[in-house]
């Protein structure tokens, strides 16, 4: 379960700052289904790329320690946990985003269940070890 750990904190890691460096490239363009917006909209969605990226350096902090610290893939599961929350609100206020969204939804609602259930298994492991 650690090695899972492990891989799963990697490529969360990973696909968060690609998607966020995608995401301040690319703009509102990045976005399925966003269409045309103005400056305002397009400048909050290029930041919020970078603050994505950030979050998958954080992932990418905790894929390097040994052992992974429990703490950390709380929170940041947590954090994922939230977006997938958030975008449930925005579904019950605004409707039904497009289809590519509903499915990180999806994603962002299912996975925290695994990581949180592997939150402390390197940590065990390493006490195992000890």
């Amino acid at each position: 379960m650690a090695r899972t750990l492990r891989v799963l904190a990697w490529v969360m890691g990973i696909a968060c700052v690609a998607i966020g460096l995608f995401h301040v490239v690319a703009g509102m363009s990045a976005i399925p289904g966003a269409g045309d917006t103005d400056a305002t909209v397009d400048s909050f969605g290029r930041f919020m790329g970078a603050i994505f990226a950030g979050y998958g350096l954080a992932w990418l902090w905790a894929a390097r320690q040994m052992p992974i610290p429990t703490v950390a893939v709380r929170l940041l599961t947590g954090v994922f946990l939230l977006g997938g929350l958030s975008r449930v609100l925005s579904i019950a206020v605004a409707g039904w985003p497009d289809g590519f969204q509903v499915l990180l939804m999806a994603i962002e609602l299912g996975l925290p269940p695994v990581y949180f259930w592997l939150a402390d298994a390197d940590e065990r492991s390493a006490r195992a070890r000890a």
